[in-house]
């Protein structure tokens, strides 16, 4: 069947450089409230999700642990992710949050730990280069204590991901970044790649923003699709990994339905576009 390599089930992995398997499409649970957080994780799960992303500022791990085991789904099955808050910029306190996070999700392990940016949130674009480094290595013993299989950042710029593989002994696995048709991040994207660094793309909708644009409903309705399914199906053929979110169980049903494949011609309309929202980094202390 024509278009087959390309269509996406929820089981479908990428791998990491280590041999970690990272299922392609995540369930988002930023800005999902902790009380919706549980139902919405584990309607994920029943939907097909294997791959769930939360953080400790999202002041949700506790319900998304919940809905990871209301699922009846085996841990070893699943891809859970993590992140060390964007304001923990020391070896000490990236150990004690780390602890805070596996107590909030009641896990034995998890699969990803990211450090959520290379700033706090108060002050983006600051320089913390001795911090990050610092903070890196506290990522390595955590790595090396076998309780998180794959570790990495997010935010971070080039300059960001030179400053930590200056000193790393165990390199960044996954680099977890805002990323859309029309804002692809290339300089980013190709330095992590040729780097052997996995990219994931946190708002692949552009925070609702492409919902309306017409260049792109035009290319969803020659497939008949929606532009959410067109939108996380481009982030995959560019082999990125999207983290589509939603509360309603008919949105994330919706969002999993990936069984197309976008044309090469088409794929180059979609990397071409310009600009289709207003970027802007995901404060989740404003969330």
């Amino acid at each position: 069947m024509e278009g087959a390599f390309f269509m996406t089930k929820l089981t479908d992995t990428f791998e990491i450089y280590n041999g970690v398997k990272i299922p392609k499409v995540a369930f988002g649970t930023w800005q999902i409230p902790a009380e919706d957080a549980r139902q919405a994780v584990h309607d994920a799960i029943d939907t097909g999700y294997r791959h769930i992303d939360t953080a400790l500022v999202y002041q949700n791990e506790k319900e998304v642990g919940q809905g990871i085991k209301d699922s009846g789904v085996k841990r070893e099955d699943l891809f859970v992710t993590s992140k060390l808050p964007a304001e923990t910029k020391n070896y000490d306190d990236a150990l004690n949050d780390f602890e805070t996070t596996m107590k909030n999700l009641d896990l034995d392990y998890l699969d990803l730990y990211l450090i959520h940016a290379p700033w706090p949130w108060g002050k983006i674009g600051a320089n913390y280069d001795k911090e990050n480094q610092d903070v890196w290595r506290a990522m390595e013993k955590i790595y090396a204590s076998g309780r998180v299989k794959a570790i990495g950042v997010s935010n971070f710029n080039v300059h960001d991901l030179e400053n930590v593989l200056q000193i790393a002994k165990v390199k960044p696995m996954v680099d977890q970044i805002q990323y859309y048709v029309g804002f692809t991040e290339p300089k980013i994207t190709k330095f992590a790649q040729a780097h052997d660094i996995l990219v994931e793309a946190y708002s692949p909708l552009a925070t609702g923003g492409l919902i309306h644009n017409q260049d792109v409903l035009k290319i969803a309705e020659k497939y008949n699709v929606s532009v959410p399914q067109l939108a996380i199906q481009f982030v995959i053929q560019n082999g990125v990994l999207p983290l589509p979110k939603a509360v309603h169980k008919a949105h994330i049903e919706d969002n999993a339905k990936l069984d197309f494949e976008i044309s090469a011609e088409d794929m180059e309309t979609l990397n071409n576009m310009s600009d289709t929202a207003p970027s802007h980094f995901h404060n989740p202390t404003q969330g």
